[in-house]
């Protein structure tokens, strides 16, 4: 077996296992891209140092675009004996231009290199998945708009609660992704520093430019301190947690697309498009995007922790298990965004049932709380002797086998002199919806303002 490129103290060869335990190339060769551009930057930067020549940075800068172009095209397929992607790439630039190629790694480490290309993988990720969070917010608002009227039983304890409108229902998820496209942004403004030229730890002697390669790239500046930028990897951590904690809320919608889509609820039909049938029951038709939605977010999350348990015990600065920090992220960025356009495609093309909704309101009293209000505004209860008041009123409805809203004055006057004919017009489930117009609230004058402040902070994105 042939020593490796990187192997200079090293003087028999690897052993066949470790060999295979410590090759990185057959996940990390997606980093290809991150790690010619880096390369370019860097070679671009010694020359502009005059640490190696100009017709070295010609060729250097030649070889990197074509193999890429190469990569891209099919030709290489990265799937040789090669450590990991550096080597691979190093190696063939070397075939190709000779000596020049060996200058390239001058005033760098693999660990700067793998710090660099891992970090412009993250930080332009962060960005396209913050874009399609985007997406998804500008489709909760469409539904939204379509049914700020359409009556829908809120709950607590998955009970029965209070009247809201569906609307408001989608607004609550645009506010949730909408934190979560706020976290990704703030992520990427507090990793957009440049790791290269910290080499293996201390900097080098060699009078480089970091500021030259960190405007090349695209990053706001090089990082601060050389010995933690080489073993940081919170950047990774950053992106798998905001990730998690995204599809931890496409989780709660798809909770309640499964149950809402079932028979006993019935207040949204899925697409043909986003549901599947049985093997076995020509009759169903099952929502399998949102279940293995839900189930996706425990894939997530075990991402998380996995890189969360690699970096606790390590001291500084680069060590060895850090291989272990980009499969897990790779996972959850495909994860993600097959997630979020596939949501977006479902909620989209999902069919809202106003009736099944409007019908479910009239199980549960879901008015109570307005004759418990209008007892303390009216009669000058207190709320708590109101409380009861309505319990008892609530208790007869139910042995009359009809909702609170349904009841008429005489019976409600026989449970307490104290309520007036005019409750009657309060104890409707529109009329309670529209009269929460605190401000947050399901009133729909108060979903259009939602709605309106969501497109506004929308457009200051773009």
């Amino acid at each position: 077996m042939a020593k490796k490129m990187a192997s200079a103290r090293i003087s028999t060869a690897s052993s066949e296992l470790l060999t295979e335990l410590n090759n990185s190339l057959p996940f990390d060769k997606a980093l290809y891209a991150e790690d010619i551009e880096g390369s370019r930057a860097h070679a671009f930067m010694l020359g502009e140092q005059g640490i190696i020549s100009k017709e070295d940075v010609a060729a250097i800068d030649a070889g990197l675009a074509q193999i890429k172009e190469d990569i891209d095209a099919g030709k290489i397929t990265l799937d040789g004996d090669d450590e990991d992607i550096h080597m691979a790439i190093e190696r063939n630039l070397t075939e190709r231009i000779g000596d020049a190629g060996k200058r390239l790694h001058t005033a760098r480490s693999r660990n700067d290199q793998v710090a660099l290309d891992f970090r412009m993988y993250v930080q332009r990720n962060t960005l396209a998945i913050a874009e399609l969070l985007l997406e998804n917010i500008q489709t909760f608002i469409k539904v939204a708009e379509e049914n700020t009227e359409t009556l829908l039983p809120g709950m607590t304890h998955l009970q029965h609660a209070q009247p809201i409108n569906f609307g408001y229902h989608m607004m609550a998820y645009a506010s949730m992704f909408k934190r979560d496209y706020e976290r990704f942004m703030s992520s990427y403004e507090r990793n957009n520093f440049s790791p290269i030229g910290c080499a293996a730890l201390a900097g080098t002697p060699h009078p480089i430019n970091r500021k030259i390669t960190a405007e090349k790239l695209g990053f706001d500046a090089p990082t601060l301190n050389c010995l933690d930028t080489v073993s940081d990897r919170d950047f990774a951590l950053e992106i798998l947690f905001n990730i998690s904690t995204m599809m931890m809320h496409m989780s709660r919608l798809s909770e309640e697309l499964i149950i809402w889509s079932t028979s006993e609820f019935g207040f949204v039909t899925l697409s043909d498009r986003h549901a599947t049938g049985s093997s076995i029951m020509p009759q169903k038709k099952n929502p399998d995007i949102p279940e293995l939605l839900r189930g996706k977010t425990g894939r997530v999350n075990g991402n998380l922790i996995s890189l969360l348990t690699v970096m606790k015990g390590l001291s500084l600065a680069y060590n060895k298990d850090m291989q272990e920090d980009k499969e897990g992220v790779f996972d959850s960025v495909r994860t993600a965004a097959l997630s979020l356009q596939v949501m977006n495609e479902m909620i989209a093309e999902m069919r809202v049932n106003v009736e099944k909704m409007e019908k479910a309101c009239m199980i549960g009293h879901l008015s109570a709380t307005d004759l418990a209000d209008y007892l303390v505004k009216e009669a000058g209860l207190p709320f708590r002797d109101a409380y009861h008041i309505v319990g008892n009123v609530v208790n007869m409805a139910e042995e009359k086998g009809l909702d609170i809203s349904e009841l008429g004055i005489e019976d409600l006057k026989s449970i307490d002199e104290r309520i007036g004919e005019d409750v009657v017009a309060l104890l409707d489930n529109r009329a309670s919806m529209n009269a929460r117009k605190s401000e947050g609230g399901t009133a729909t004058e108060r979903t259009l303002e939602q709605i309106e402040s969501m497109k506004g902070w929308l457009e200051a994105q773009k």
